[in-house]
């Protein structure tokens, strides 16, 4: 509710005086004035000269009229109710002396006009006098009838015969020359006069009464309870008072004419006697100026007085106004600055917290400066005797008390921060110096330690660096704990205890070192020689997944190369790997250092990012700079940084603060985490929108603003980045850690944490080229998980009937960029690349597209080792793809045989399933029937085939053979090799089925009829014990992929060779010969594809109409085929 202004007593006085003047003009409320009556007065036939009787009384001329007796009784009336009412109220009731002057009419006239005025004259009457007829009929008949009607006119009235009688009862002075008096008297100045005095004492009423109004109004008017308002309300009564002031100046102005016009006889003629009707006209007038010169004093005091109120108001809001803005600025200040952490884990920490403890300070500063300048404007305000100040005065209080504590707070974090700091840079060097002495121990030669003089000289040089200890160590634990109690937490009192063990551990290794090379200084009788280490000797059939792990312990530190001491001393040996692995923890501990830090910047900068820019975008404050463009848009330009934010924030910085005494532990970190960080999928997914809208929004003042206020030197878009540099940045971090971890518990799990992170990688650069692609009517989420994806050449090829021809004469390849998903492959064409950054990006036109479950391919296709086939529908069309490198090819084709084989162990548990609810029932022909009957491996033994006859009577003919029709290709089985190996999807199998296979002997040539499906692995005839791996069977194996020799005990092998299974090793490692360059050694059991059984070569086919018999084509133009899932039901 707003404060009120009373009305001063002295203005209201000088109001209530001024009316009271008027009222005193203006006698009769309803009477009329001399202007309204204007008409009536000029015919003069009643006059007030301003003369008085004996006795003051005021006289009333009536002059000669001789048509009285035909005026209106309402001219009468108006004209004698105006003359008794201009004297004053004294004379007034003193009574009225009337003078008739009727010596020129008759007694009948002079009779009517007595019986008129006493029945008309409102005043009171004290004496009539009239000056009778003077012809000698007149002056008899008056004076007989005067005396018979003397009771008839009820009022004193005395009979003149002249005006010398006359002068008996009235002085002449106070006569008009008329009636033989001297007094001078003009009938129209006095109507002037008398129009003027009434129009301005009605002008100063109605001034009065106005000034009136407008006082009440102002102190009825509350004072607003805002700025605007008070400012509008100044202005309008600022209006209003001019407008009172222009009004009383024109009554001063017209007073003072009318003054002037009084005293005009006086100035014309200094002897000038005034009458009494014009010296009260003049005290009337003189009053009436005084009074409103009182009112206009009173008038001006009382406006200053509401003027500076209303000031003061305006001044008390805009201090109220100004008050609400800083305090919660206050109140976010300290917020952020509650939000600094005065305890720090480590330099780089403390270094980061200062420089944002500064730049908060900076802004801190303007924030208090701002604030004790309105503190100080508060003070003013009191000073000056604003009325407000029971509410100024406390809050200048509040405002000095929370900047106080402000500064104080922030002067004591920095204090606390720059004591951590010293700390640390005491701990960092402490652990520098420590470190170095490790290097320092770790890089003295051994061999040339061995003599006298060198045994000195690396003494003397240990001596050196322990005279540096106490300029860099620690000395007193209990002083550091008192000097820096205050910021000693228990994480770093951890650290200062870990610098002391350090310092201890530091310490008696050089003692030990020391005591080692005093020894050998000492003199010797014989001199030491070196002499190599012979080297172990090892079977030539051992494993060498084990000689990798005795290699894995002989490797050279990543600090530095360690020579092995050639004297075979126990102790000196362990004292070496001990330094060994104190140096590779020193590296851990600075790659996790590393880790640790660039994680907390990177928190931070996240943290910044979205109260910068993101809340920014919400406050209404700032919503005139944010162009339309971007409106709407938060969540395109930033993604999921708040997701991403928050899981860092709260989970995974603190669980990576955990592992900072265990670096090679934190592998688990990541495992754990791992499918949490697949957020940044979606954020690098979103990229390039967020990159096109900053693109056309960069220059918009909102950014700049943002950045000004963050006192950021780069854009939004370099910060927009950090999430994608961040998830890259672990795998390097990662690929550190682990080179520093040999042999260390958490080595299996970082390399599995580096695995996955790599996966979540290309996961989001397959993403990336996922979401280009364009024509796709289809919903990709449904072709299952992407895989792998690639550019390539492409020929296509068909067949038509059965003739094959090249589609449309290809000669030259199509590029083709591939998408490898779990349930199919999709063939895309690359478009240009245009705009820039994330926009620079390519499109993929949709092609084509092939269903895993209905293809097969050709691992080598044209001779070609970077090709290989994909076809479907009985290769009626085929893809002829080429990698461009052996390299992907060979990758790819492992991916896709993956694939296949899913399918096929998926199909086959389903088949077995099938089979055993089925087994007792005759669905299935026994062996004399015209079906045949065959192994489902076709390389087993026809021993092992008879073995497996009873368990084979489930499942139908599975035909293998060679291409009987060209004889001349049959070679030795012991000279087979396979230039290129099918594999055949579940479908394909499914297919030949449906259409029967009714042939005994089936070609497998490439060159032939494609009527045989192929499977390089043979995945489908496996037993079911050889699911979770390969099986050792003795025999002939082609290698199906390069491999190159990777220690002296394993055998280089190239895609084609034929090599001789010798035995079986450790984790998949097969010891074989070479058949072609009759070497031998270990190679992976996943590259080798069972050709043949040691005891046979070839395989035999039984069926009711008899045996038939075929060999496997060993031509090098060939393809082996695999016929397998016989058993699978149209």
């Amino acid at each position: 509710m707003g404060e009120q202004l009373s009305v001063p007593d002295d203005l209201e006085q000088s109001l209530e005086g001024l009316s009271t003047t008027c009222d005193d003009i203006l006698q009769r409320e309803d009477g009329p004035f001399a202007a309204e009556i204007g008409h009536e007065l000029q015919k003069q036939f009643a006059i007030l000269p301003g003369g008085r009787g004996m006795n003051g009384n005021p006289i009333i001329v009536f002059p000669e009229f001789p048509d009285f007796s035909e005026l209106e009784e309402e001219e009468v009336q108006n004209v004698l109710s105006y003359l008794s009412s201009i004297p004053s109220v004294a004379a007034s009731g003193v009574g009225f002396n009337l003078v008739i002057d009727r010596r020129l009419d008759r007694w009948a006239a002079v009779r009517a006009t007595l019986l008129r005025i006493a029945g008309s004259f409102p005043g009171n009457l004290h004496l009539v006098l009239v000056l009778r007829p003077t012809t000698l009929l007149q002056r008899t008949l008056s004076d007989f009838l005067f005396k018979y009607n003397r009771d008839e006119f009820k009022m004193k009235v005395v009979m003149l015969s002249s005006v010398t009688e006359l002068h008996a009862y009235i002085d002449p002075g106070q006569l008009t020359t008329e009636l033989g008096g001297t007094l001078e008297y003009c009938h129209d100045s006095w109507i002037s006069h008398r129009t003027a005095i009434e129009a301005f004492a009605l002008m100063v009423k109605t001034t009065a009464q106005t000034l009136q109004a407008f006082g009440t109004e102002l102190a009825e008017t509350e004072l607003p309870n805002d700025a605007e308002a008070t400012v509008n309300l100044l202005h309008t009564h600022t209006l209003k008072k001019d407008k009172m002031k222009e009004d009383l100046q024109v009554a001063l102005s017209q007073g003072g004419r009318l003054l002037e016009c009084i005293n005009e006889p006086l100035q014309t003629d200094p002897e000038y006697s005034m009458t009494y009707d014009e010296l009260e006209n003049l005290a009337t007038v003189q009053r009436l100026l005084g009074q409103l010169d009182e009112t206009q004093t009173a008038f001006d005091d009382f406006w200053e007085r509401h003027r500076t109120k209303l000031e003061q108001c305006l001044q008390l809001r805009h201090f109220e106004q100004h008050f609400r803005e800083v305090r919660p600025q206050l109140d976010v200040t300290s917020e952020r600055l509650s939000g600094f952490s005065e305890v720090s884990v480590s330099p780089a920490h403390a270094e980061h917290v200062l420089r944002e403890l500064s730049g908060h300070e900076d802004k801190a500063c303007d924030t208090l400066d701002r604030a004790l300048s309105l503190a100080s404007e508060g003070d003013r305000l009191i000073e000056n005797s604003h009325y407000a100040e029971d509410s100024i005065r406390p809050k200048c209080g509040e405002l000095r008390g929370v900047c106080e504590e402000i500064s104080f707070t922030l002067r004591s974090k920095k204090s606390l921060l720059l004591t951590a700091l010293e700390l640390h840079h005491a701990l960092e060097k402490a652990l520098r110096w420590c470190e170095d002495g490790i290097f320092l121990l770790a890089s003295q030669p051994v061999d040339r330690c061995q003599s006298q003089d060198g045994a000195e000289a690396a003494l003397q040089e240990l001596e050196r660096y322990l005279d540096t200890g106490p300029l860099h160590t620690l000395a007193d634990r209990s002083a550091i704990c008192c000097q820096y109690e205050a910021v000693l937490t228990p994480q770093l009192m951890d650290q200062v205890e870990g610098v002391f063990q350090k310092q201890i551990s530091v310490q008696e290794m050089f003692e030990k070192r020391r005591i080692s090379l005093k020894k050998l200084a000492a003199k010797q009788t014989r001199p030491v020689q070196p002499v190599a280490p012979r080297p172990e000797v090892k079977s030539p059939l051992s494993s060498p997944n084990q000689e990798r792990k005795e290699r894995r312990y002989s490797a050279d530190s990543a600090i530095c190369k360690k020579v092995e001491s050639p004297i075979h001393n126990g102790g000196t040996r362990h004292a070496s790997l001990s330094e060994e692995e104190e140096n590779l923890a020193v590296l851990r501990r600075h790659v996790m250092n590393e880790l640790l830090e660039t994680e907390r910047a990177y928190v931070e900068e996240l943290l910044c990012v979205l109260d910068g820019y993101a809340a920014e975008m919400d406050n209404p404050a700032m919503a005139h700079l944010i162009p339309s463009t971007l409106l709407s848009k938060k969540v395109v330009l930033f993604g999921n940084m708040s997701e991403i934010y928050q899981f860092h924030k709260r989970t995974f910085l603190k669980e990576l603060e955990a592992y900072t005494d265990c670096p090679e532990l934190v592998g688990r970190c990541f495992l754990e985490r791992m499918k949490d960080l697949q957020i940044y999928e979606a954020y690098c997914q979103n990229k390039p929108r967020s990159e096109s809208l900053w693109r056309q929004c960069s220059d918009c003042a909102f950014f700049q603003e943002c950045q000004k206020k963050l006192e950021h030197k780069l854009g939004l878009d370099s910060y927009l980045l950090k999430p994608v540099q961040r998830i890259t940045k672990y795998q390097l971090l990662l690929k550190e850690l682990l080179k520093y971890s040999k042999g260390c518990d958490g080595c299996d799990d970082l390399q599995e944490a580096l695995s996955s992170i790599l996966g979540i990688l290309k996961a989001v650069n397959d993403s990336m080229h996922l979401i280009a692609i364009t024509g796709y009517e289809g919903n990709l989420s449904e072709l299952g998980r992407l895989l792998m994806q690639g550019s390539f050449s492409v020929w296509t090829e068909h067949k038509k009937g059965h003739a094959k021809v090249k589609d449309l004469a290809r000669f030259k390849p199509m590029q083709r960029h591939l998408f490898l998903h779990q349930k199919a492959l999709l063939f895309c064409k690359r478009r240009e690349e245009n705009g820039e950054g994330y926009e620079k990006a390519p499109s993929y036109s949709f092609k084509h597209s092939l269903s895993m479950s209905a293809v097969g391919f050709t691992e080598n296709a044209k001779g070609d080792n970077k090709k290989f086939e994909i076809w479907c529908n009985s290769r009626d069309e085929v893809f002829i793809v080429q990698a461009p490198t052996p390299e992907i090819k060979t990758a790819w084709v492992n991916e896709i045989r993956k694939v296949l084989t899913q399918q096929l162990n998926a199909c086959r548990v389903t088949v077995l399933d099938a089979s055993q609810q089925k087994s007792s029932d005759s669905v299935f022909p026994s062996p004399n029937s015209n079906n045949s009957s065959i192994s489902l491996s076709p390389f087993r033994s026809s021993g092992q085939k008879n073995q497996k006859k009873q368990e084979e009577k489930k499942a139908e003919t599975s035909v293998m053979s060679d291409s009987s029709s060209s004889p001349k290709h049959k070679e030795p089985a012991s000279h087979a090799t396979l230039s290129r190996v099918k594999w055949m999807s579940t479908s394909s199998l499914l297919q030949s089925k449906r259409r029967g296979w009714n042939k005994a002997s089936l070609s497998v040539d490439a060159s032939e009829e494609n009527d045989g499906y192929s499977s390089s692995e043979d995945p489908i005839n496996s037993d079911a014990e050889d699911e979770g791996g390969r099986k050792l069977a003795p025999g002939k194996y082609t290698v199906v992929a390069d491999c190159e020799k990777a220690g002296p005990q394993e055998l280089s092998v190239k895609s084609g060779d034929m090599v001789q299974l010798i035995r079986e090793g450790e984790e998949g490692l097969w010891f074989v010969k070479n058949l072609r360059s009759s070497k031998e050694g270990w190679v992976a059991a996943a590259n080798l594809l069972s050709l043949i059984s040691e005891s046979k070569s070839s395989q035999s086919l039984s069926s009711s109409d008899g045996s038939v018999s075929g060999n496997v084509s060993t031509s090098s133009s060939c393809s082996e085929t695999y016929t397998s899932f016989s058993d699978i039901k149209p």
